[in-house]
């Protein structure tokens, strides 16, 4: 709890020192990415129009710069983190044990009806998949209320904004669709879940 309370600070003054231009542009994405660009697509458009008018006035710009604010701040109120706009999550097909040379990792993800719980490590996804579940066992994760919905033994690696993922030898070409279809139905739940995944 401290540690969102504390993102949150300082997301709150990152966007005081960004540019006005930059904040307007990372809002845009977020919202569009979100899929909730049309409910402010006027507003955007408004003070991108307000942007280029008052250009050389600093008090407007400073007012435009504080309503972009107050929308953020609104937005994570809501629960959104406004930081997962410039990432991509990146489906990139199967992949065997020669990922690791190219960088990739081992990782098992386990999809349950309030959160996707994962556990990445050098040993095999069953190794790790037994482990994971143990661990959720033990800290009493499973509810009746917190159901295993799914479980996908995966290889993934970080590049800068984008979060690769690939289906192992263990995983099922079915259930990597199955994956596809999760992913796009709720990106941000899955990038706000793999923030830490590095």
């Amino acid at each position: 709890m401290e540690i969102k309370k504390t993102q949150k600070i300082v997301d709150a003054l990152s966007d005081r020192f960004k540019d006005v231009w930059k904040l307007l542009s990372e809002t845009s994405l977020f919202l569009s990415r979100a899929g909730e660009i049309e409910n402010y697509d006027s507003q955007l458009r408004q003070w991108r129009a307000e942007l280029q008018s008052f250009r050389k006035n600093p008090q407007e710009i400073q007012r435009i710069r504080l309503e972009i604010i107050a929308l953020r701040k609104s937005l994570r109120l809501l629960g959104y983190d406004l930081s997962l706009g410039g990432q991509y999550l990146i489906l990139d097909g199967f992949r065997n044990d020669a990922a690791l040379a190219e960088g990739f990792r081992r990782v098992v993800l386990y999809l349950t009806t309030a959160t996707i719980y994962y556990l990445a490590g050098d040993g095999n996804h069953i190794e790790l998949a037994n482990y994971l579940e143990r661990q959720l066992i033990t800290e009493r994760a499973i509810t009746e209320h917190n159901r295993i919905l799914d479980k996908h033994y995966l290889w993934y690696a970080r590049q800068g904004q984008n979060l690769y993922l690939s289906g192992s030898d263990t995983e099922g070409k079915d259930d990597y669709e199955r994956l596809k279809a999760e992913v796009d139905a709720n990106v941000f739940l899955f990038l706000r879940c793999l923030k830490k995944l590095r």
